[in-house]
């Protein structure tokens, strides 16, 4: 995780629990706008605030985790009366995103995503094994205080497993591309980014709408945006037609028309993940790839400088050592994260 100086201040960390809490509750309550009914409970097909919390956790360190159970413990408030399954939801809640981010800083995660390991490391151990925690605690608590029918755990579990597990596909990186922005497009590429926007926003509701079930099309707009914009235009891209996929779903509209409760969970939820991951995964390679093309070409000049320097009679300077990545010589922890406690 990447620590902040200003955790160790009474007052700043007040204000980032706050903060987190109050992102926690705000991304919650649009997550809510959309619902699906599995069996006797309803879940939401794509839950932000598991994205919010890893991101929070990653950013800021470990020690916010009491924003995000402020946060659950608040939208819980709000939403239904106080049962005695509140304390293991709010533990699963709370569990689920620091198991990720411990699991995340143990595979060495860079936030940046400029490896393709850190896409994989992402989406199998921060989303997908780390969310099976909330899933299971809460929808066991949900069949213990006889709020669930025993028989209807596997669906509503897998329900809630998947969701949680497409707001850390979608909202982490997201939110991570956001803390790295540094410099503006070039104006041809703004034209290209407008372009871009003009054709998904016609594009992907055309896709999510129609009855001949067009979800497909959306992939080519998805590489387009992954091979020139990496990965702020491969999840803006992602995350859009996720958003619109989901509400075509709880519609009931478009490729979503006639199917049954579980066959709109299933058929959503197999192209929202499908899609996420091509974005993220792709993203996350390219990245690499330039990245690598960077260093070698830095290299390159670098020997250049140092033969001209051998053809003058002089005695070249010493370089900096850089490595496979492209990042400076000797301290790699610019790129890794490093435990907050």
């Amino acid at each position: 995780m990447v620590g902040n100086a200003e955790l160790r201040r009474p007052g700043g960390y007040v204000v980032q629990v706050v903060a987190v809490a109050a992102l926690y509750y705000g991304s919650a309550r649009l997550g809510l706008l959309r619902e699906l009914t599995v069996g006797s409970a309803v879940f939401t097909p794509i839950y932000p605030p598991t994205g919010v919390a890893v991101a929070a956790l990653l950013i800021l360190g470990i020690g916010c985790w009491p924003g995000i159970t402020l946060g659950a413990l608040t939208l819980i408030l709000t939403i239904s009366p106080p049962g005695p399954d509140l304390a293991g939801i709010l533990f699963g809640n709370t569990a689920a995103p620091v198991c990720a981010a411990i699991l995340l800083h143990w595979a060495r995660f860079r936030p940046d995503l400029g490896r393709f390991r850190d896409g994989l490391a992402l989406v199998f151990l921060g989303a997908l094994a780390a969310m099976t925690i909330s899933a299971t605690v809460g929808v066991g608590m949900l069949v213990l205080a006889d709020k669930l029918a025993a028989h209807d755990f596997w669906p509503v579990w897998l329900a809630w497993w998947v969701g949680d597990a497409m707001g850390v596909l979608l909202v982490t990186p997201l939110l991570l591309m956001l803390r790295g922005i540094r410099r503006p497009l070039r104006l041809g590429r703004w034209r290209e980014a407008t372009a871009l926007t003009v054709i998904a926003c016609v594009l992907v509701p055309l896709a999510a709408y129609s009855s001949l079930s067009l979800l497909f099309l959306v992939y080519p707009l998805i590489i387009w945006a992954a091979l020139r914009f990496q990965l702020a235009g491969a999840v803006l891209c992602a995350l859009f037609t996720s958003v619109m996929a989901t509400i075509a779903a709880t519609d009931g509209s478009g490729a979503f028309q006639g199917l049954s409760p579980v066959e709109i969970m299933a058929k959503l939820q197999a192209f929202n993940g499908t899609m996420a991951l091509t974005a993220l995964l792709m993203a996350a390679l390219i990245t690499e790839q330039r990245n690598t093309r960077r260093s070698v070409e830095q290299a390159c000049q670098e020997l250049v400088e140092v033969l001209e320097h051998l053809t003058a009679g002089e005695v070249p300077l010493p370089l900096p050592q850089t490595d496979a990545d492209g990042t400076g010589d000797g301290d790699d922890s610019g790129g890794r994260s490093s435990p907050s406690r």
